[in-house]
C-alpha cells in the first residue's frame, strides 16, 4: 500500500472512531475551560485529547507532588496553542488545583493561552512560538544521555508547525545522535490556522521524510487509544533510532460542527448559545 493510500485509510478510520466515556468527559472539561474565558484553540485541543490521555495515563513517568523530580520523563507540547487539553490532564493528575481551570486566561490564574513553565507545575518549557519544542526536547534527551539516566523525552508537534525549518534542523540532529529515548508525535490533523496542510504547505510523503531524517517511524489512528499505546510501548525494529509516531487525527474531533472547521481554529468572544451547543454535542450541559 502506498503512503498516500495508507494515509487516506487512516483518515477515514479516525473519522469513524467512537469516543468512549473518558474521551468525551475530557472534551467536556476542555469546553469548561473555554467557557471560563470564552477564548481558545478548541479544534487543536480536541485533536490532541487521545494522544495526551495515553501519555499521562499509560506512558510518562512523573510525580505531580514533585514536578521537578529528577527521575521524571520529559514531555513538551510544542504546539502550545493546544494547551487547554494539556491543562485538563495536568489538573486531573494533581499538578495543580482543579479550580485553576476556571481561571484560564485570567489575571488571577496561572493558565495562559500558551504554556508557561515559570507558572505552571508540570510544564517543562514555555511553548507556543512554533518550532521550538523539538529543539528543546533534543536538549533534554542529550542531557539524559550525558547523565546516564533512563528518562524518556516525548515531544508533540503540530502538522502546521512542521512548516518550520527548526523542526527539521532538530530532526537532523536527533537522527545524527541516535537519540533512542526521544519520541516525536505528530498531531497530523491536516489543517492549520487558515487552511489545509495540502493547501498551505503539503507535508507528504510525511512518513518518508521522518525516515530520511534518521527516525524509526510508525503511523497510528490518533484517536484510537489502543493503537497509540501500542506504538509507544512496542519495541522498535530500529531500537538505536529516535521514534516518530505520525498520529492521524481530526481537528475538532468529537463535535460535528467543529471538525475540520477553520472558524474554530481559534475562537474568542463566543456566545452563550455556542457554549451550550458545544456541551450539548458532547452529551453534557
Amino acid at each position: 500500500m502506498s503512503t498516500n493510500s495508507h494515509t487516506r485509510s487512516k483518515i477515514a478510520k479516525s473519522e469513524l472512531i467512537a469516543l468512549d466515556t473518558r474521551s468525551l468527559e475530557l472534551r467536556r472539561q476542555i469546553v469548561r475551560v473555554f467557557d471560563s474565558s470564552r477564548r481558545g484553540h478548541i479544534g487543536s485541543a480536541f485533536s490532541l485529547v487521545e494522544i495526551l490521555r495515553v501519555l499521562y495515563d499509560d506512558f510518562l513517568r512523573y510525580d505531580p507532588t514533585r514536578p521537578k523530580w529528577s527521575g521524571r520523563d520529559r514531555f513538551i507540547l510544542s504546539k502550545g496553542h493546544g494547551c487547554i487539553a494539556l491543562y485538563v490532564l495536568l489538573a486531573e493528575k494533581g499538578f495543580f488545583a482543579y479550580d485553576e481551570l476556571d481561571k484560564f486566561c485570567k489575571t488571577e490564574g496561572i493558565l495562559g493561552g500558551h504554556p508557561d513553565h515559570r507558572k505552571i507545575p508540570g510544564i517543562e518549557v514555555s511553548t507556543g512560538s512554533l518550532g521550538h519544542g523539538l529543539p528543546m526536547g533534543i536538549g533534554f534527551a542529550l542531557n539524559a544521555r550525558y547523565e546516564g539516566t533512563d528518562a524518556k523525552t516525548v515531544v508533540v508537534v503540530g502538522d502546521g508547525e512542521s512548516n518550520e525549518g527548526s523542526i527539521w534542523e532538530a530532526a537532523l540532529s536527533a537522527g545524527k545522535h541516535r537519540l533512542s529515548d526521544l519520541t516525536v508525535m505528530v498531531d497530523y490533523n491536516k489543517n492549520q490556522s487558515y487552511g489545509t496542510t495540502v493547501y498551505v504547505q503539503d507535508l507528504e510523503p510525511i512518513m518518508d521524510k521522518w525516515r530520511a531524517f534518521g527516525f524509526a517511524v510508525v503511523e497510528v489512528d490518533g484517536h484510537d487509544v489502543t493503537e497509540i499505546k501500542a506504538a509507544l510501548d512496542d519495541p522498535s525494529e530500529e531500537p538505536d533510532k529516535p521514534k516518530a509516531i505520525v498520529c492521524h487525527t481530526v481537528k475538532g474531533k468529537g463535535i460535528d460542527f467543529v471538525e475540520g472547521n477553520m472558524d474554530w481554529h481559534h475562537k474568542s468572544k463566543s456566545s452563550d448559545d455556542e457554549i451550550q451547543e458545544l456541551f450539548a454535542a458532547l452529551g453534557g450541559s
